[in-house]
C-alpha cells in the first residue's frame, strides 16, 4: 500500500529532482480531518489523575475512552482529565451486538464526544475477540446515523473490504488479543490488509513494546492504538513518550524505503583498494 495521500510516490519523484525529500505531504487524514500524530492513546487501566500527564507525554491527537467513564456531572468524569484540544474517540465497549453498539454510540454523542466512534462488538467475555459479522452490521448502522466509524476487527482481508464498502473511515485489525501485550501475532494478516486497503489501517490491541509499534509503522500501518502497554508500565508517562518516538521512527523508516533483504555484502568494495595498494608496492 502506498503511503497515505500518495506521499511516497511524490517523494520518490521529488527525490529524483532534488537531493533531499522532507515528505511535506505526509499527513494522517482520518474522517476528513488532518492529524499530526499517528499514535492513538487509550485511557483505560490507570487512574484518571494520571490521564493528563500521560497524554502530554505521548502527545497524541486522538484519545480513546469508554463511554461508561464519561459520567456527565459526576465526580469521576474522564472528560475532565483529557487535555483540551484532543479529538475524542469513544468506543462501544460492552456492546454484544450491532444494536447495542448503536445505542452506546448515540450516548457518547449526547455526552459531547463528537461523531468519531470506535466500534467494539465483543460478545466473547473470555478472550475478548470481536465479532466481525456484528461489527459489519454496526458499521452500517452507525455510518447511516452520521458517525465516523472505526471498526475494531479480527484481521480478515475480506471483512476489511466489506467494512470499507460499508463506509468505515478506517479499519482497526488487532495485533494480538486485547490487553495481552504479545505484539504483532497477526503480522502476516495485517500486512495483507495494509497492502490492499485504500482506507487507513490502524493496528489496535496487543502491541506491548515501542519496538512493536515501530514495526507496525514500518510495515505501512497508518497509525497504532496503544493502551495496556502504557497503562501497565512502571512509568506510564515515560512509556507513552517512548511509544510516540517509536511511531515517528517507524513512519520515517517506511517513508525512507527500507533496504532490500539478501545475502551479506560489503558496504564498500575492498578488492579494488587492495589491488591498488599492491600496484603501488
Amino acid at each position: 500500500m502506498d503511503v497515505f495521500n500518495g506521499a511516497p510516490s511524490i517523494c520518490r519523484q521529488k527525490a529524483a529532482e532534488a537531493s533531499a525529500c522532507q515528505y511535506p505531504l505526509d499527513v494522517f487524514v482520518l474522517g476528513g480531518r488532518e492529524f499530526s500524530s499517528r499514535l492513538i492513546l487509550g485511557s483505560g487501566k490507570y487512574p484518571l489523575t494520571m490521564m493528563k500527564e500521560v497524554v502530554e507525554a505521548g502527545q497524541p491527537d486522538i484519545v480513546t475512552l469508554a463511554v461508561r467513564r464519561a459520567n456527565a456531572g459526576g465526580r469521576e468524569n474522564i472528560l475532565d482529565h483529557i487535555p483540551a484540544g484532543k479529538t475524542l474517540l469513544p468506543n462501544t465497549s460492552g456492546a454484544r451486538n450491532a444494536q447495542e453498539a448503536l445505542t452506546i454510540a448515540r450516548l457518547a454523542r449526547e455526552l459531547g464526544c463528537g461523531d468519531f466512534i470506535k466500534i467494539e462488538v465483543i460478545p466473547d467475555t473470555k478472550y475478548l475477540m470481536p465479532d466481525n459479522e456484528e461489527t459489519l452490521e454496526a458499521t452500517r448502522l452507525l455510518v447511516k446515523d452520521g458517525f465516523i466509524a472505526l471498526p475494531y476487527m479480527n484481521p480478515d482481508l475480506v471483512m476489511a473490504r466489506k467494512l470499507a464498502e460499508a463506509g468505515a473511515a478506517a479499519v482497526m485489525p488487532l495485533g494480538a488479543p486485547i490487553g495481552s501485550n504479545k505484539g504483532l501475532v497477526t503480522r502476516e494478516l495485517i500486512a495483507l490488509i495494509i497492502e490492499e486497503m485504500e482506507v487507513p489501517v490502524i493496528v489496535d490491541a496487543g502491541i506491548g513494546r515501542p519496538s512493536q509499534a515501530c514495526e507496525a509503522m514500518e510495515m505501512g500501518a497508518d497509525a497504532v492504538m496503544i493502551n495496556t502497554a502504557v497503562a501497565t508500565a512502571d512509568d506510564p508517562p515515560a512509556m507513552a513518550r517512548a511509544f510516540s518516538l517509536a511511531v515517528k521512527a517507524g513512519r520515517e523508516a517506511y517513508l525512507a524505503g527500507p533496504g532490500r533483504v539478501g545475502r551479506g555484502e560489503a558496504s564498500s568494495p575492498l578488492t579494488g583498494f587492495l589491488s591498488n595498494l599492491d600496484e603501488g608496492l
